[in-house]
């Protein structure tokens, strides 16, 4: 059997070209320099007479200083854990989230195993977790009251994705209702 499409004529007309295109029929027009200039950053991959930067560029260029051998080892005053594909510590590392409470010690297990062994990555995620309920239990303790909805988002996604919220609220309803479901069956 064939398919058969019907168009209508009011479909047609809906075809509007952008400012910037010209006429459809001669193809697009590029636009001038002039009509692109408000853009940050635009230019910089023009040829270098014609950068807007380039009195102002260096050669070397700033903030880059090129070592000679070995960066300075920095000092470990945190536990720091480390990869068993690269034993020994890297020359710098980040100090503010030292590994502490349950979710510390997912993490030193995961670091056990090798990186491309899915149990190294699946405990790292479960530890995440961990310390995200970990962080709420420390600002209660400190009497502080989180504001857990607004820091996940909740209200952004209310307002520009309330299709997609109405669905994840949907689907976590049905995942606990079906764990409270097998947990009262179990029971009896």
């Amino acid at each position: 059997m064939e398919h058969q499409h019907h168009h209508h004529d009011s479909d047609v007309d809906h075809v509007h070209a952008h400012p910037l295109q010209g006429d459809m029929a001669e193809g697009p027009r590029r636009p001038g320099r002039e009509e692109l200039s408000h853009i940050e950053g635009w230019g910089a991959d023009l040829d270098r007479k014609n950068r807007p930067a380039v009195p102002m560029e260096r050669t070397p260029p700033r903030f880059i200083h090129a070592h000679d051998g070995k960066l300075p080892q920095q000092p470990e005053n945190v536990e720091v854990l480390v990869s068993t594909e690269r034993p020994g510590i890297t020359p710098i590392f980040g100090t503010a989230q030292p590994p502490t409470g349950l979710s510390g010690m997912m993490r030193r297990l995961a670091f056990k195993w090798s990186e491309n062994d899915l149990r190294h990555w699946l405990l790292l995620l479960a530890a995440d977790r961990v310390n995200v309920v970990e962080g709420i239990g420390e600002d209660l303790a400190h009497g502080k009251v989180p504001n857990v909805l607004g820091e996940m988002g909740i209200k952004a996604e209310w307002e520009h994705n309330r299709a997609g919220l109405v669905k994840k609220a949907v689907l976590a309803g049905a995942v606990v209702g079906t764990a409270v479901y097998l947990m009262r069956r179990r029971e009896r």
